[in-house]
This record gives C-alpha cells, structure tokens and sequence, in this order.
C-alpha cells in the first residue's frame, strides 16, 4: 500500500515496525508559505528512523515532514497553526487557510484509515498485534556543542505509557533486556523506560482501538547516530540500530505467544 505521503507494507504475523515522523517532504502549495527552513524542518523530524522499519514483515513510514501534519498527535493538534504547537518556532508566514488545513487533514485521515485497515486485520489472523513505535529526539537542542545531561537523556526511551504492564511487562522487560545486552560496536547502550517520553499520539490510538490485544511501544532514539545540526548521519551507527533492533524479534515472538496463551486462558 503505497501513497505519496506514507507507505505501508503489509507481511505474515503480529509485529509492525512504524516510523511515522521519519518524513521530510511536502506538497508543493505549502512551500511559500513556510517560514522555517528546510534545515530548520530536519532538526525537529526524525530522519534515517524509516531505514531500521525493515526489522519487521509489516512496515509503516511517513513520507511527509510532521510540519505538513503530525501524524503522531491527536487530529486537532496535528496541523502546527501556533508557535506553542511546534516548540515555539514560527512555522509559517501567515495563517493556513482552511482549504490548505482541510487538505492537510485529509492526509491525516487517510493514513489512519489504511493503518487501521491492516491492523484490524493483524488482529483477526493473530489475536494480538505488537507496533515498533520508532521515533529520535534532540539532545542539543541549545546549542550544537552543548549536550543534554545524559542523566535524563538515555540512549534509547522506551515508552509504555499506552499499554497494559500486567499482560504485555514480560515482553517489554524481554524486549530492554535484549537492547540492553547487544554487543553496539563494542558497547552496551543505555536503556530506560519512560524516562524522557512515555509516547505519542499513535501508540494511545493503537491501544484505544484493541486495548490488551495490542502492545504499541514507543522507541525513541537519543540522535547519537547523527548530527542534529547539519543532518548528517553516521551510516555505520544507523546500520548498528538497525541490527540492534533485529536482535530483539526473536525474543518479542517468543514473548507473544506466551501472552496469546494467556489471553485464551482470561
């Protein structure tokens, strides 16, 4: 299932890869009435995030900048009209008229629509459905030579504020223990839960549609694997994520059949 704004691949079994912000395109009516940079734009995406979606048979990608619509927030939210909407940057150079929103949000709709067609059909197949929620954030947000404590900044947050503990805790405390233990080109990273992010939007949809059927847990990347300023990526660090989060499938399936017994037995 391909549009010009998101792309999902539909493959066997219950787990999901999506990266919903790793976008950076936009129609070509938004682009005169930007007042951010393209530059300006990349700081605040999540690019290179769609490369590691490929860990799973089924995966989801935006196409398009979260500037053009966030598909991680809630559909009133999603359209940045206000400086307080988008971290106090002035996104655009006069208001959005409501053709240019009602466009926009269409794009939203659709998205949701077709995401919602191919997990309801994950469920019917497979009982229950877990989503790779991948997203990066900023740790020099000051300044480019100026890092976040990295007491509160963990390499990797994993948010599980949109799932249900008493039935999926095995499979997330699996899922940590397995980034925790992988060999990262000569390290071990530092992994958290909930510490900086507990997830978006996307996940909270995910477990209002199917509750304890569903495991939506929301991965964020501290941008170690690139330069938040300039944009430019560390290939060898992307490819290490990416073999980082294939190392954890195996256990997460093992995981999920535990917890589909269970279901069965409630």
């Amino acid at each position: 299932m391909h549009s010009n704004h998101f792309t999902i691949k539909k493959g066997e079994g219950p787990v999901v890869a999506a990266a919903i912000h790793h976008g950076h395109e936009t129609r070509a009516e938004l682009a005169p009435l930007f007042a951010l940079t393209e530059s300006e734009r990349l700081r605040e995406e999540d690019p290179f995030t769609g490369n590691w979606t490929t860990i799973a048979p089924t995966q989801i990608q935006g196409n398009n900048s979260r500037f053009e619509v966030d598909l991680n927030r809630p559909p009133e939210k999603a359209i940045y009209q206000k400086s307080e909407d988008a971290w106090g940057l002035q996104v655009w150079n006069q208001p959005l008229s409501d053709a240019v929103v009602n466009r926009s949000y269409a794009l939203y709709q659709s998205f949701y629509n077709n995401v919602k067609e191919v997990f309801d059909r994950i469920i019917q197949e497979h009982g229950v459905l877990v989503v790779y929620d991948i997203h990066s954030y900023n740790h020099r947000r000051e300044a480019a030579n100026k890092f976040a404590d990295p007491a509160e900044n963990p390499e990797i947050n994993i948010g599980t504020g949109n799932l249900n503990r008493k039935v999926w805790g095995a499979l997330i405390d699996r899922f940590m223990a397995d980034l925790r233990k992988f060999n990262f080109r000569g390290r071990h990273l530092d992994v958290r839960e909930n510490t900086k992010f507990r997830g978006g939007y996307f996940s909270k949809w995910i477990y209002d549609q199917y509750q304890d059927q569903c495991c939506p847990v929301a991965i964020e990347f501290k941008k170690f694997f690139m330069n938040e300023w300039t944009g430019e990526p560390d290939d060898e660090q992307i490819e290490a994520i990416r073999e980082l989060l294939a190392s954890t499938i195996s256990g997460v399936e093992e995981e999920i059949e535990k917890v589909k017994v269970r279901l069965r037995k409630s």
